[in-house]
């Protein structure tokens, strides 16, 4: 530590530490636009000059290393005119936008120009002229003569997202930022780039001009979409939202969002919604209220349990659900005496007696030092787009990233081993892998396996250094032999010290097992249920034919169901349900999550319910009062929630307890490696509300997926 002199207060500081990072530390603010925490540094915009003792002219504070001694003085005569000639020099090109510009009210350079521009302009001559680009259908470059070249966009691309897709092209009055041979911005993180952009030349094309920042509401929220949990600040205007944008959690998303997070809010907007109950009469959809769609569905049911037997009834649920929806689905089905009840709807294979939940295993936070992960049966990048940010961070450091998977991905990081092989032959890489590490422990391996290139190299990556994992991805979770994938992944972390997890697909994959969205003894799993086992099924908030296995078949196997019901948003499943209740999307409920590595995480409604929707909770509620089903009486989704994860004395903790989190193995039943490929989503059809938004739907992934689906 060395001290310095900073506007006449004595500051420690770590050497080699930058005078800007000093005055954050005393809370001293310095004006700058090219300089980000998160990012490098690049000392472009000159904003944050400073004055330094000794030092002939004023220094950028971003650039500038602390010594012993040194005295700073950020608010001197000296300083200020430096940063108001900055200033002026800034606004020589600008254009006079704010009136319509949308970053006006919340832009960095108008902020600034406030405290550090003139009055006026000394500036004569003609302002330069930038031509738009068209970047794809979730950024804006419509207004790039706003752009003062601060390159944190070009930073962003390299350093976080991963991919260089913007850099800027020739020198001075004619240097702009462009993506070079018209390409578009296909990164799954691109959207932040809005957020770091300090004017208006970045904007959100979906958002572009339909309201001004001072007329939106801001709420808390989290993201309904992969096991991240990202922390989100949900824009609202006259009961609509209109934007989302990150809210800063260091311990999970950092400052950043995945695009999906960011602009799925489409959907939550658009003509698919759901808005009152509606039954299928002759073959035509009415709709009705509530209390006729409500009774309509007891009798139904109270009829089938009656001459069919209660294990004739089953609920289909999807694991971006609440913690309270799926409790009380759980206690509704389980109160009309059937058990049958399962989320793992992509699953082949199906652990019989789960009794904890399946869980990444670390802190999400702990994946920015790994020093070794490998990483089994996942596209990571497009699966998990913030774990993947992490790790690409940590490759930066050293860490040593392999992979086992059916083709080779693109994860915009360095690859130091992968492993190509079909999926049926995946079980046999982790078995040649355990040989080599059997090899160097000079232990026995616990099947038969041979010692590869990839498996001796893995093996030394592994034995290798403190902090390492072993991560299984969707593809891993839903394999027809995922039992022995884990099974053998955890004899490798055993031997090797490495931490072994599941990425988790959805929102609250951890939270539906802790919920009991599984059957708990003799009830059938999601396989059976979709094959066409009953005579009623409860669909909430799925698609079978895109969120499950059974894909376009579902429609057969439940040829013999005499009701399905259908509790969704949108207006779902309309070719195999017999009614359809409107439930509320995360933003019109109040609800938890628990994601990957356990945090129990809750939000509340943004906006009001739209038309005649109800949070599902509450339609569970309903449905249990009319069948007389005892055990339903709450109030508020907080008390179904502590009836779910809350401990003895009703507290519910904000991280689940290592008591109730566990990735040991169980009873590794027989699994044909042949009988199906895993089923899994691609980025932009995870779940209904990614589906069903416009923006998202035109990038360049979704199309490749499109593409991939009619030709599989």
């Amino acid at each position: 530590m060395i001290e310095i002199e900073l506007d006449g207060q004595k500051v420690a500081i770590e050497q080699g530490s930058t005078v800007m990072y000093a005055a954050e530390k005393v809370g001293t603010y310095i004006p700058h636009f090219c300089y980000h925490k998160k990012l490098s540094i690049a000392a472009s915009c000159r904003m944050c000059l400073v004055d330094i003792e000794k030092m002939p002219k004023p220094m950028p504070a971003c650039a500038t290393s602390v010594t012993q001694g040194m005295v700073v003085h950020t608010k001197s005569d000296k300083a200020i005119k430096a940063q108001q000639s900055v200033m002026e020099f800034l606004l020589i090109n600008h254009p006079l936008d704010c009136p319509i510009c949308d970053q006006g009210g919340e832009c960095q350079l108008q902020d600034l120009a406030v405290g550090y521009g003139g009055t006026t302009s000394r500036y004569e001559e003609e302002k330069r002229v930038v031509h738009p680009k068209d970047v794809g259908p979730l950024i804006s470059m419509e207004e790039m003569a706003r752009c003062i070249h601060c390159t944190r966009c070009v930073r962003f691309g390299q350093e976080i997202a991963g991919v260089m897709e913007l850099g800027m092209s020739h020198r001075g009055e004619h240097a702009e930022i462009e993506t070079f041979l018209g390409q578009t911005i296909d990164s799954e993180l691109s959207g932040n780039m809005i957020d770091i952009c300090p004017v208006g030349a970045l904007t959100s094309k979906p958002f572009r001009y339909s309201a001004r920042t001072w007329e939106l509401s801001r709420r808390k929220s989290v993201s309904p979409h992969d096991s991240a949990g990202a922390n989100l600040i949900v824009q609202v205007k006259n009961n609509k939202v209109m934007r989302v944008v990150p809210l800063e959690n260091e311990a999970v998303n950092e400052c950043w969002i995945a695009d999906r997070d960011r602009y799925s809010y489409e959907a939550l907007n658009g003509p698919d919604r759901l808005t009152t109950p509606m039954i299928k009469q002759g073959g035509v959809w009415n709709s009705v209220d509530w209390k006729t769609a409500l009774e309509y569905v007891a009798h139904g049911l109270s009829s089938i349990k009656a001459d069919h037997g209660a294990a004739s009834i089953g609920a289909l649920v999807s694991p971006h659900s609440t913690v309270e929806e799926l409790y009380l689905a759980g206690a509704f089905v389980r109160g009309l005496g059937s058990d049958n009840i399962d989320y793992r709807l992509r699953h082949a294979q199906f652990e019989t007696a789960q009794k904890h939940a399946r869980w990444l295993g670390m802190p999400i936070a702990d994946l920015s030092t790994l020093q070794s992960v490998l990483v089994v049966g996942s596209n990571l990048r497009k699966d998990h787009p913030l774990f993947a940010q992490r790790i690409r961070q940590a490759t930066k450091l050293g860490c040593v990233v392999g992979s086992v998977a059916a083709s080779a991905m693109n994860w915009a990081m360095p690859m130091a081993q992968t492993c190509i092989a079909p999926v049926s032959k995946w079980v046999q890489a982790l078995a040649d892998l355990a040989a080599a590490v059997a090899l160097e422990k000079h232990v026995d391996a616990p099947q038969p396996g041979q010692v590869t290139a990839f498996g001796r190299a893995m093996a030394a990556s592994l034995l290798g250094g403190e902090r390492k994992a072993i991560l299984l991805g969707n593809a891993a979770a839903h394999h027809p032999q995922a039992a022995q994938l884990l099974a053998l992944a955890n004899w490798i972390g055993e031997q090797t010290g490495a931490t072994v997890g599941y990425l988790t697909e959805a929102a609250n994959t951890v939270g539906a097992q802790l919920a009991g969205a599984v059957p708990q003894s003799q009830g059938l799993n999601a396989g059976a249920m979709l094959a066409g086992a009953l005579r009623s099924v409860i669909l909430l908030n799925t698609e079978p034919q895109f969120d499950s296995a059974a894909g376009a078949a579902v429609a057969t196997g439940f040829e013999s169901c005499q009701m399905v019901v259908t509790l969704s948003p949108f207006k779902a499943n309309l070719d195999i349900s017999d009614v359809l209740l409107p439930i509320s999307p995360f933003t019109e409920t109040s609800g938890t999550f628990v994601n990957a590595e356990g945090r129990v995480q809750g939000f509340h409604a943004v906006v009001k319910p739209l038309g005649e929707t109800r949070p599902a909770w509450k339609v569970f509620r309903a449905l249990a009062n009319i069948l007389g089903l005892p055990g339903f009486d709450f109030e508020s989704s907080q008390e179904v929630l502590v009836q779910a994860l809350g401990d003895a004395g009703g507290v519910v903790p904000l991280h689940v307890p290592a008591t109730r989190l566990s990735n040991a193995s169980g009873a590794m039943p027989a699994g044909n490696a042949h009988s199906v490929e895993p089923c899994v989503a691609s980025i932009y059809q995870l779940d209904g509300i990614v589906r069903r938004a416009p923006a998202l739907q035109a990038t360049a992934d979704a199309k490749a997926s499109q593409v991939h689906e009619v030709t599989a």
